[in-house]
């Protein structure tokens, strides 16, 4: 099955009150593993953004005053994206972002039931926990360390690794009989190593006689000798 991992970064809160997206980023992944293909673009909201949210995204006005505007990525975007199912974290946000850009255009809004929540997910999981990214890759031991600042590549890629661990997509990957590995998101299945000779006896000549001794005290209608008999 085959998904895409998004994030945008935005101007502010509503899209409704002019915020724009400052950045977009998507991850594709297949049946929860990722698959390395990713789609990046900043873009100039054509407006300012609030000193707060730059303190967060770190995308100044000069930084993004020579980007793509929105309508110059969004065909490449939808092209990535295609039929797949869209898994953003909180996605009620990421949507009506990405549906305001999209009619802005003329273009068809992506319709609810194309999208995936991981919070929603991730509150039914762990009621009354915290749930945001941060909190979640550090309860599946995901490494922050990339993450100097809000980004939405850097966050897409994270999310897509916190959203294996929800759905237990590793599990999948993973043949826990011990015949597969994991590696580069693909399962490599693995063979039995095959065992060249037997194994030497490590029985001696005493203790071999000791036994024979043993099994004669039996009698001759012992079970023992009956199947030594037929073997």
């Amino acid at each position: 099955m085959r998904e895409i991992v998004f994030d945008t970064e935005t101007t502010g809160l509503d899209p409704n009150t002019g915020d724009r997206i400052t950045e977009l980023g998507c991850v594709e992944v297949i049946d929860c593993i990722p698959t390395g293909k990713t789609f990046h673009a900043y873009i100039n909201p054509q407006r300012s953004t609030p000193k707060e949210v730059v303190d967060i995204t770190g995308l100044t006005d000069e930084f993004l005053a020579d980007k793509p505007v929105f309508g110059e990525v969004a065909q490449e975007f939808a092209d990535f994206v295609g039929d797949a199912v869209m898994v953003a974290h909180n996605a009620p946000f990421d949507r009506g972002f990405i549906n305001m850009e999209m009619e802005r255009l003329g273009r068809d809004p992506y319709p609810e039931d194309r999208f995936k929540d991981t919070a929603r997910i991730a509150r039914a999981m762990f009621p009354g926990s915290y749930v945001s990214l941060d909190a979640l890759c550090k309860r599946f031991d995901i490494s922050l360390e990339t993450r100097e600042k809000h980004g939405a590549l850097i966050d897409s890629l994270l999310l897509a690794e916190v959203y294996l661990e929800l759905t237990g997509g590793r599990t999948r990957a993973l043949d826990l009989s011990g015949q597969a590995k994991s590696k580069g998101g693909k399962v490599e299945f693995l063979s039995r190593p095959q065992r060249q000779r037997p194994l030497e006896s490590r029985v001696n000549d005493t203790e071999r006689a000791a036994h024979s001794a043993f099994i004669d005290e039996m009698g001759e209608d012992a079970l023992w000798k009956q199947l030594q008999s037929v073997n």
